[in-house]
């Protein structure tokens, strides 16, 4: 596999500079991945760019490290985007959009890129297009994973979370050493409220209905590939692989 490259100017944006830049593979890729919570994305994005030696550019990723950087660290829409989720309001696609360009470097990385986490609507898709085209660039394909409702309610619903470590278990595919308790530091373990079966499916319902116009959107320019969910992280990467090596 190949080196994870650094992803200090993804993470920090503005002037920040990775350390290292990843090397030329044979073939840039530039690819968008989408998949409702529960398919695995996280586990593929990792496997995916071991392989193809992309940059992994999760927005999540980038609000989780702004959490703990000074705000003097902060570029301007980041800090913007902090605020509305302080005040529980939805980040706006503007803003979002603003974290993108403000990052703009990592979009040309010439070892390619796996966008994770936005778009998250075709709002968001057609203004991520108009960046791509300002820029010479394309996307390759667009990554949409998918996995039966009762799959992913299996695999959500046996999550088990530690409250004082966050260490993160499942009843059957990581059970804790000991039932209910952390391998780590020993606290009970608790289901989080939306990983229950019934909160599972009204969050499934509300990803479908949010994200059709995007799968749409991609589908209509012919980037679009389904991919199967089922299966070890290890054999949907190599389905997944096997399709991008057929574009």
């Amino acid at each position: 596999m190949k080196p994870i490259a650094d992803r200090t100017a993804w993470l920090k944006g503005g002037d920040a500079r990775c350390a290292t830049t990843p090397p030329r593979p044979t073939r840039t890729m530039r690819l968008v991945l989408l998949g409702a919570p529960g398919v695995g994305k996280g586990t593929q994005a990792e496997l995916l760019c071991a392989r193809l030696g992309t940059c992994h550019l999760s927005t999540g990723d980038i609000f989780r490290a702004a959490k703990t950087s000074a705000r003097t660290e902060q570029t301007p829409a980041l800090a913007q985007a902090l605020e509305c989720m302080r005040r529980g309001e939805l980040v706006a696609d503007a803003t979002v959009l603003g974290i993108l360009r403000e990052r703009l470097r990592c979009l040309q990385c010439h070892g390619g890129f796996l966008l994770d986490g936005f778009p998250r609507t075709a709002a968001q898709a057609n203004a991520l297009e108009t960046v791509l085209k300002a820029e010479g660039l394309a996307l390759d394909c667009v990554l949409d994973y998918e996995l039966n409702l009762e799959h992913i309610v299996a695999r959500l619903s046996g999550r088990r979370t530690c409250p004082r470590c966050n260490a993160v278990f499942h009843l059957t595919t990581k059970p804790p050493r000991v039932e209910d308790t952390c391998d780590l530091c020993n606290a009970t373990l608790h289901q989080r409220e939306d990983d229950r079966p019934e909160s599972i499916r009204v969050r499934m319902q509300a990803y479908r209905q949010s994200t059709e116009p995007l799968v749409e959107f991609y589908r209509e320019r012919g980037l679009l590939m389904l991919i199967s969910a089922e299966g070890s992280p290890e054999e949907i990467c190599e389905r997944t692989l096997a399709g991008l090596g057929g574009l």
